[in-house]
This record gives C-alpha cells, sequence and structure tokens, in this order.
C-alpha cells in the first residue's frame, strides 16, 4: 500500500452528524464521559463502525475497538476520543476520531489488505472534565493507571469515579488489564486541532508536533474554622480561602518566572455563604511544562507557597496528586513522515510544535512509536463552543493524516523493531 486517500468532506460529514445529535455545531458538545449522553454517542459510533462491517470490542478499561485485518496480526492504532468537556467544541477530539473512522472505512473498501492489521480505537474519558483525571483509558493501556490513585475521586454531585465507570459496565480494578490491547501494537497516529494560537500566528494551516509537555495535577485542602462574618476579628480568623487566594497569585508568578503555565481552576469553599468565613477551600491546580526540571521546580513553588499561607492564616493543608505525566517526546521517523506529508498536501510546512494540551498519546506515545498532526485552531482556542478551524485547514490535516497511516504502513517493519511492547 503505497496511498491512502481520505475524502476530507466525508470526515466533514460525520463531524456535523455527531454533533447534530450531540448538541449542535456550534451550541456546544454534550458528550461528558461516562454520562448517558456519552454512552448515546457511543452508539451512534458502533452503529457508524458496524456500517463499515468491522468486528468491534470494548476492553476492560472502557476503550472501544475495531480492527482491519492485515496480512499480519502486528497492528497500527488510529483514532481519539468522543468524550468532550461540558459545552465544550465540535472538533476537539472528535475530528481526529472521524478521520480514523474514514481511514478504516477506506481500508475496508480496498481490494488488498493493509501489510499489518489497523486498528481504530476510541479511548474513554480523554478529557478528565468530570473527575479531574485525563487520559483514563489511555493510561491503563499503557500501564500507568494506579485505581487507588483514584478511586475516591468525586464528581460534582458527589458520584465516585468507580460508581460512574461501573454504571458504563468497567471495573475500575479491572481497568489495569486493558494493557493487554497494545500487544502486538507498533504505532499509534493521532489528528487533532491545535487547540492554541501558535499555527494562527504564523499562517500555518497544519504542523506536526513534537510531543506533549510534562503536567503535575493536584488537589490541595485548605482547612481552617468557619466562623460568623460579623463577630469575629479579622486578626483572629482562620480564613481557608484567603490562604488559597494567596497561593493563587503566587502559583501565577510561579508560572510566569519558570517559562510554564500555571492555573488554579477552581476554589471551593464551605460553607459558602456570604455571612461566613470559609472553614475549608478546596484548590484544583495544574502546571505544565516541556522541561521536566522546571516542571518540578514549579512544583515546588506551588507546595510552598501553600504551606506557607496555610500557615499565615492558621490553616492545615492536605496535598493529593490526582494526576502527574512526564513531557512526551513523539517518534522522529513519524514526525518526519507527517512533515512530508503536510507538506504534500501543499500545507506550509515547518517546524514541529509541541502540544501544551494532554492528549491520549501522551500516554500511548511512552510505549510505542507515536505521532500527532495538528490542524490550525481558527479562533485559536477549545473546550469553548465557538471552537472552529477553516475547512481548508481541515483539508490540509485529513490529506495529511492519510499520507502518515500509509507511510506507517509501508514502513511497518521497522515500526515494529521500535515499539516497547
Amino acid at each position: 500500500m503505497t496511498e491512502l486517500n481520505l475524502d476530507p468532506a466525508a470526515v466533514i460529514a460525520d463531524l456535523d452528524e455527531l454533533a447534530t445529535q450531540s448538541g449542535g455545531r456550534f451550541a456546544g458538545a454534550k458528550r461528558l464521559a461516562w454520562s448517558p449522553d456519552w454512552l448515546a454517542a457511543r452508539v451512534w459510533l458502533r452503529e457508524k463502525l458496524d456500517a463499515i462491517g468491522l468486528p468491534i470490542s470494548e476492553d476492560l478499561a472502557g476503550n472501544l475497538w475495531a480492527t482491519v485485518q492485515g496480512e499480519a496480526d502486528a497492528f497500527l492504532i488510529v483514532g481519539s476520543h468522543i468524550d468532550a468537556v461540558p459545552d465544550g467544541g465540535w472538533l476537539d477530539g472528535v475530528l481526529g476520531l472521524m478521520t480514523a473512522l474514514e481511514t478504516v472505512r477506506q481500508l475496508a473498501l480496498s481490494p488488498t489488505p493493509p501489510p499489518v492489521s489497523v486498528k481504530f480505537v476510541d479511548w474513554a474519558d480523554e478529557e478528565g472534565a468530570r473527575f479531574t483525571r485525563s487520559l483514563l483509558g489511555s493510561s491503563a493501556c499503557a500501564g500507568t493507571l494506579v485505581p487507588d490513585d483514584v478511586r475516591g475521586l468525586l464528581d460534582a454531585s458527589g458520584v465516585t469515579l468507580g460508581d460512574a465507570l461501573a454504571s458504563c459496565g468497567v471495573d475500575l480494578d479491572r481497568a489495569t488489564e486493558a494493557t493487554s490491547s497494545l500487544q502486538g501494537a507498533i504505532g499509534y497516529i493521532e489528528l487533532h486541532i491545535e487547540q492554541g494560537p501558535v499555527l494562527l500566528g504564523s499562517n500555518r494551516l497544519a504542523s506536526a508536533v513534537s510531543g506533549t509537555v510534562g503536567v503535575e495535577r493536584h488537589l490541595i485542602t485548605f482547612s481552617g474554622q468557619a466562623a460568623h462574618a460579623g463577630s469575629t476579628p479579622m486578626n483572629v480568623r482562620r480564613d481557608s480561602l484567603a490562604a488559597a487566594a494567596q497561593a493563587t497569585l503566587a502559583i501565577r508568578e510561579s508560572g510566569i518566572a519558570r517559562g510554564g503555565v500555571a492555573t488554579v481552576g477552581n476554589l471551593a469553599s464551605t460553607p459558602g455563604v456570604i455571612t461566613a468565613v470559609a472553614g475549608r477551600t478546596e484548590m484544583q491546580l495544574d502546571q505544565r511544562h516541556l522541561d521536566p526540571q522546571a516542571l518540578a521546580s514549579m512544583l515546588d513553588d506551588a507546595l510552598g507557597a501553600c504551606r506557607t499561607a496555610a500557615e499565615k492564616y492558621g490553616c492545615a493543608i492536605e496535598i493529593k496528586r490526582v494526576f502527574s505525566a512526564t513531557p512526551t517526546p513523539f517518534h522522529p521517523a513519524l514526525i518526519a513522515a507527517a512533515r512530508s506529508a503536510i507538506e504534500a498536501a501543499r500545507g506550509d510546512d515547518g517546524e514541529p510544535i509541541p502540544s501544551g494540551p494532554l492528549h491520549d498519546a501522551t500516554e500511548i506515545g511512552r510505549v510505542i512509536p507515536t505521532a500527532m498532526i495538528f490542524a490550525q485552531s481558527d479562533p485559536p482556542l477549545s473546550h469553548a463552543a465557538i471552537e472552529n478551524s477553516s475547512d481548508e485547514a481541515l483539508r490540509i490535516a485529513i490529506t495529511a493524516y492519510g499520507r502518515t497511516v500509509a507511510w506507517a504502513l509501508a514502513n511497518s517493519a521497522a515500526l515494529q523493531g521500535d515499539s516497547v511492547k
């Protein structure tokens, strides 16, 4: 197989069909992981795979698979994720998933099988929007998921992660057995929107991705004392929200000084009324950097700032790591193939760019050769209903993806030699 000509119009049609049944193109996606909306979207996806005639399976972490049988049982993985953040965009995750769907559709129509099998995957709970733990399904496959670390995580309604998984037929304690899903895998290729301003600012419609940044994500709880807002003097208050607020500003300055990004995404206080000092405040902290040493320094800064603020305001603190990921560089040969494919698709080739957001490729890239292609985002943002990319950017990225998959299939023997699994 020397060519794989994907139809961008077919991909966009599938994207629009999915958007129509799960919120609308610019009305905000409704596919929160482990929810009825997510399950309904997966029913739709299964129908699409059934129409191609592919065998479908689900692994013990809830990842959905479909296979095009090749001449050899070793396999290349194509895919992304169908789950979305609440009221998210119409392309995040599903651009890559619908492009992978078109890939296996074209391969299934071919009169000759590919040299190795190709497996389509919809990774379960990439976003982590409901329980703050991203990349759940792909980390289970990669062997980095520790069930005890996530077992007690709660959503906004007080439902535990374990119970949410069980409602969808997934046993958290057996999810790590999904590592068997990667046995025989020679590589993984994912397409995604950039979700940021780099490509738009440099007038590039698509790019190969060099790798993903490292991440530290923590829940930090400040425990002070709830008290009456009118009768409690300022100098004796044990104000947990004041402590968290002081630490938040210091964390922001650390991110700027270290050249990374640091985000306090939420401060949740109790009793949470206007007439009471906040007795307990939980901080959600996310830190990212390409350099692992700088990321470690940012974390030291943040935890130091929290301890200092807690002491100042008479609070105790509890620190819980929710998720961490080291920087993941992608496979050099696959990056080179993606760059050549973008140039051949008449895009503006340039140096690969790093990804600040996490992707399932972050986890899978730890164990098998992996590459990503980004399509330009315009406007340059994501996780919002107005998320979009131009038709031309989508065309170039989809076409380049097909060419990259074709290169990987033609060079499957070399990739197989590089695979850890």
